[in-house]
């Protein structure tokens, strides 16, 4: 258990962002996932938000990469980089040492990819280290009793994958996890903008436009302008698009989202199906932050969805809690989630 002087440490380590949480400062680092290298030597360019804005404007010998993709690690090697550079500069800052670091993993996560995350925490000072599915830490972050012995949906939406699970005592009694998620939005809108009006964007550019006008249940009469390359003649265009049309796309690349809840629903043993029909679903993570997402899963599932303040917030805020609860952290501790060096 955690006593004493020693600090604690979250980390949200998501496809799009890695939040980082410390014991009574709660979160302190928002950053891309993203790492630039320099391919003529291999050396660290940028991390973060400064690799990031280099997206589509590097020139050859830089390679911006997004280490983690469709909620799995696709670059060991980078993911260790990034994680070594975030927590360090954190430990740096705040003057911590040896601290215990707990990190969030998507759910299904293998063997092979969990212990690159622990490696990484371990080369950056950590002291011990806690892996947990994001699921539960979601459920944790957004405030809900996961050790009681009662049913609770969370649905956890980030950008490389959507995760569905059914919480109780303290751990996952069944769940799923597909890439119907934030990037799937974005490719479908840039897919779309390509195939109907022959207009090419980048897909900052589609994440900004999905931001902006994306609405996942009214379908606006309205139109909106979006510039990018005419495939005709390789010029800058600004065309006007149909947010009817929009809508239509991003209803299309959540019907996976609506099948998967049905199925874990399903899938829930009856007393625990009681409990989520009378609460609802939670809806966490920055997905949720899809307007009218709520209103759009409620009116599919029947259920009532409930999105906490800050969704895209509660994973990181779960990692922070949970060293708070002793009960929760035992369970866990038994389930087999705790690594420790």
């Amino acid at each position: 258990m955690v006593t004493g002087g020693v600090k604690t440490v979250g980390i949200d380590l998501g496809s799009a962002n890695t939040l980082i949480y410390v014991q009574n400062k709660g979160i302190v680092l928002r950053e891309p996932s993203v790492v630039s290298i320099d391919t003529n030597d291999g050396s660290l360019v940028a991390v973060g938000k400064e690799a990031k804005a280099m997206i589509g404007k590097n020139p050859k010998n830089i390679q911006v990469i997004r280490p983690l993709r469709d909620g799995v690690i696709a670059d060991f090697d980078i993911t260790r980089i990034m994680i070594k550079h975030f927590l360090r500069s954190v430990l740096n800052n705040f003057s911590i040492r040896s601290p215990w670091v707990i990190i969030s993993i998507p759910y299904g996560i293998t063997d092979i990819e969990r212990r690159a995350v622990m490696e990484a925490a371990q080369q950056s000072g950590a002291k011990k280290t806690l892996l947990i599915e994001e699921p539960l830490a979601a459920a944790i972050g957004a405030g809900l009793s996961v050790e009681e012995p009662s049913g609770h949906m969370i649905v956890n939406i980030g950008a490389g994958t959507s995760e569905i699970a059914v919480i109780s005592l303290g751990g996952i009694v069944t769940a799923a996890s597909l890439k119907a998620a934030g990037d799937a939005l974005d490719m479908a809108i840039y897919n779309h903008l390509k195939k109907t009006y022959r207009v090419e964007i980048g897909l900052i550019t589609a994440e900004n436009f999905k931001i902006q006008f994306g609405d996942a249940y009214n379908a606006s009469e309205e139109t909106a302008h979006i510039r990018g390359i005419d495939l005709k003649t390789g010029l800058p265009i600004a065309k006007e698009v149909s947010l009817r049309e929009i809508n239509s796309v991003i209803q299309d690349t959540l019907r996976d989202l609506i099948l998967a809840i049905r199925k874990v629903f399903e899938n829930t043993p009856p007393q625990l199906a009681s409990d989520i029909i009378e609460k609802g679903i939670v809806l966490t993570g920055g997905g949720a932050n899809l307007k009218n997402l709520d209103k759009y899963i409620s009116s599919k599932v029947k259920l009532a969805v409930v999105i906490p303040p800050e969704p895209e917030d509660c994973v990181a805020l779960g990692t922070g809690k949970i060293t708070k609860n002793t009960k929760i952290l035992t369970r866990i501790s038994l389930m087999g989630y705790q690594n420790f060096p």
